[in-house]
Formats: structure tokens, C-alpha cells, sequence
């Protein structure tokens, strides 16, 4: 499993937009991931739970990969939260 925290640098937090290319990098994986905020935890291969979070810019939010392709999956999200 890899583990990871990542800052929200979005002007508008995760919203559409940028929930929506999360979805499209997540919905490839063969992996479980989970991304967790405060006390809620969504399934990053559904757009609804990502824009549930409620994830403003600033915030943290935790990610967690696990499984066959976590290493490339993991390498893709990173890439998507450092914008």
C-alpha cells in the first residue's frame, strides 16, 4: 500500500473539473484507492464521492493506493495533485 498526503492547489478546490480528470486517471487502475478527508473517505473512480469531500483549496486530503498497478497509479495521481 502507499500512502500519501496531498494539499489541494485548485483555485476552486475539487470541482468538476478537476474531479473529473481524477475519475479518468483512477477509473484505469486495477488498484483500490481511497482518498480520505477529516472523517470521509470517497472511491475516486466516482466523480459524486470526490465532490462530496468538499476539498477547498488548501486543504489536505490523504490518498491511499493498493494493489497490482499501485506504483503507476500512485505516480499518476501524484502528477495530477502537483499542478
Amino acid at each position: 500500500m502507499i500512502t500519501s498526503e496531498f494539499t489541494i492547489a485548485f483555485a476552486e478546490g475539487l470541482h468538476a473539473r478537476p474531479a473529473s480528470d481524477l475519475v479518468r486517471i483512477c477509473q484505469k487502475a486495477k488498484s483500490d484507492i481511497r482518498i480520505l478527508k477529516d472523517e470521509m473517505t470517497a472511491d475516486p473512480k466516482s466523480i459524486l464521492g470526490i465532490m462530496a469531500l468538499g476539498a477547498a483549496k488548501g486543504d489536505v486530503v490523504k490518498v491511499e493506493v493498493e494493489g497490482e498497478d499501485e506504483e503507476e497509479v500512485f505516480a499518476n495521481i501524484k502528477s495530477f495533485f502537483e499542478v
